[in-house]
């Protein structure tokens, strides 16, 4: 199957996509695999029924289209990539001189009084906005300080804690750009999850000292995957502080390579799978099935922003994220697939 010549949508700020008559993808413009969150490679050659988070109500739609080429409009859509982030957006669909569809998306935040699918309520959401914008300038001045701090110091290990310094006011200011101007999804890169896994090591041992025992588990033959260091980097991170703060003594940080595994329907040729145990407390029992969910927290001072925080990049990286615990032995299962035409 040949894409057609790309069509003037490519310079579209609106997402727009165009399939064949049975509904699958001959391509689409950067913004609607922008706000999909993967490359246009990755989507040519998809069913429209593999991106319908409600399965077949849109396959079932396009034969009913009309050949005079008006648009029908389908109202409260969910579309999400094999693995990722649904998004909420009202579609409008269209046939084509040449028989095929085409498909423009008009994202959910363009009409939010229609939608009620967000995922934090429009107070809140303001909430976090303002306090956002409070903590920019107490950044800047940390990362100011930070700065400073490292022309006077004379040693590596001074060096290496103040560059630790530094690096986590940037992944903070960057979250706060994030939260004040919503963006994309940034571009994935090749990534080592040892490199994350030795940062968040570092972190670790920086917060709790002495008083908590990392252990290291990696399997050296893992390949790099396409990924978002920072964000794994903050899911990571989040798993072992809650290890940290179950009253752990140890914290174990495991690497595996898993082969032919299935994550969700998807099957995978090779996966690497990321385990965080610890010999902590445990998750109590009246909070296991809840505990991915916003804003639930075995801890009056937590917000029960961290684990859906992790699944959500989990998510991003079509991996999942999973976990079994009882006293004395909780592990936090991260997968993360590698694509098939990645260097294995």
């Amino acid at each position: 199957m040949s894409a057609p010549a790309a069509p003037p949508a490519d310079s579209l700020a609106t997402p727009i996509a165009w399939a064949d008559a049975a509904g699958r993808l001959l391509g689409c413009n950067p913004a609607f695999a922008s706000w999909l969150g993967v490359s246009v490679r990755r989507l040519v050659g998809l069913a429209l029924a593999e991106l319908d988070g409600e399965g077949s109500r849109l396959a079932e739609l396009l034969p009913r289209l009309p050949d005079t080429g008006e648009a029908v409009r389908v109202r409260r859509a969910r579309l999400a990539f094999p693995g990722g982030t649904e998004r909420f957006a009202e579609l409008w669909l269209a046939r084509t001189d040449d028989g095929g569809v085409r498909i423009e998306v008009h994202p959910a935040d363009e009409f939010p009084g229609e939608d009620p699918a967000t995922l934090l309520p429009a107070a809140l959401s303001a909430a976090l906005k303002g306090l956002a914008h409070e903590i920019r300038n107490p950044l800047a001045g940390m990362k100011g300080a930070a700065q400073l701090l490292g022309r006077r110091v004379d040693t590596d290990d001074a060096r290496e804690l103040v560059g630790l310094i530094d690096a986590e006011v940037d992944r903070l200011a960057a979250l706060v750009e994030r939260l004040l101007n919503p963006a994309p999804p940034h571009a994935f890169h090749p990534t080592n999850i040892h490199a994350v896994l030795e940062r968040v090591r570092r972190l670790a041992e920086v917060e709790a000292g002495w008083a908590i025992r990392i252990v290291r588990d990696f399997d050296p033959s893992l390949p790099e995957f396409p990924g978002d260091a920072d964000r794994l980097v903050q899911a990571l991170w989040n798993l072992v502080r809650n290890a940290l703060e179950s009253g752990a003594s140890q914290v174990q940080l495991r690497t595996r390579a898993e082969h032919h595994l299935l994550i969700g329907d998807a099957a995978h040729k090779l996966v690497v799978r990321v385990e965080i145990a610890d010999d902590g407390r445990g998750v109590p029992d009246d909070l296991a099935e809840r505990i991915f969910l916003p804003l639930v927290s075995g801890r009056a001072e937590g917000s029960g922003l961290g684990l859906p925080l992790a699944q959500q990049v989990a998510r991003e990286h079509r991996g999942s994220l999973s976990y079994r615990s009882r006293p004395g032995h909780t592990v936090f299962t991260l997968l993360i697939p590698v694509p098939d035409d990645e260097p294995q």
